[in-house]
């Protein structure tokens, strides 16, 4: 695991941070997809679990909720918007999802269903974070921002890397997986105006140069 910010980790992935999960003291951010039955609990082996806190309900998040929830006898928390999804009442992949090899795909990645012990409100707080809802790309999709630092850990409203070449660089998540890209975008702005120091995305490494950071949020078409 590589320390990404004071008392966060970034669970490793070989050969890029494609689709992160993150440890906040005792508490994991997301859980991956379920390629990563393997991966993730190889890496938290020993280290002492909490809660598991989604940033929101899509496949490459919630993929392991099930098996580390009930592996180590700890809740699973995510906003109430996503709560549907997570109990498995509404489709967890999104019904914006309209190629048919993509919901194959994001079926292959999707975990069962599982009881959401902790339904999350904006301004709850998890692991010294500050919930922030941020919807757009999920209904539930919420950003949990550290007041003391200004250390966010976004999920999908920014990925920090190009999911075809694998280089670096900010984007908003596609469209194809995101209900509402304007609403998501608002997000982004809301995102902004916390004034944060360092991004840590669902998808490519830390973002850290917050003067990039702005001038692009400030690029974005209205």
């Amino acid at each position: 695991m590589k320390t990404v910010a004071p008392g966060v980790e970034r669970l490793g992935q070989f050969p890029l941070p494609m689709v992160n999960v993150y440890l906040a003291g005792d508490v994991l951010i997301d859980a991956g997809t379920t390629w990563d039955r393997f991966r993730i609990p190889r890496q938290l082996k020993g280290r002492p679990l909490s809660l598991l806190a989604l940033t929101h309900v899509h496949p490459d998040h919630q993929g392991m909720a099930r098996e580390i929830c009930r592996e180590r006898d700890i809740p699973l928390a995510c906003h109430a918007d996503d709560v549907d999804a997570m109990e498995g009442r509404v489709p967890v992949s999104g019904e914006q999802v309209t190629n048919a090899l993509l919901r194959r795909v994001q079926s292959s990645w999707e975990g069962p269903p599982h009881q959401v012990s902790r339904v999350l409100e904006d301004g709850d707080e998890v692991a010294g974070f500050r919930v922030v809802h941020t919807p757009g790309h999920a209904r539930g999709h919420v950003v949990y921002f550290r007041e003391s630092d200004g250390v966010a850990i976004c999920g999908d409203v920014i990925r920090n890397i190009n999911y075809a070449t694998g280089a670096t660089g900010l984007g908003e998540p596609p469209t194809m997986f995101t209900y509402d890209p304007d609403e998501n975008r608002r997000s982004i702005r809301r995102l902004a105006a916390l004034n944060p120091t360092v991004l840590l995305p669902g998808h490519g490494p830390a973002v850290t140069d917050m003067a990039e950071f702005q001038a692009w949020v400030a690029a974005l078409p209205d």
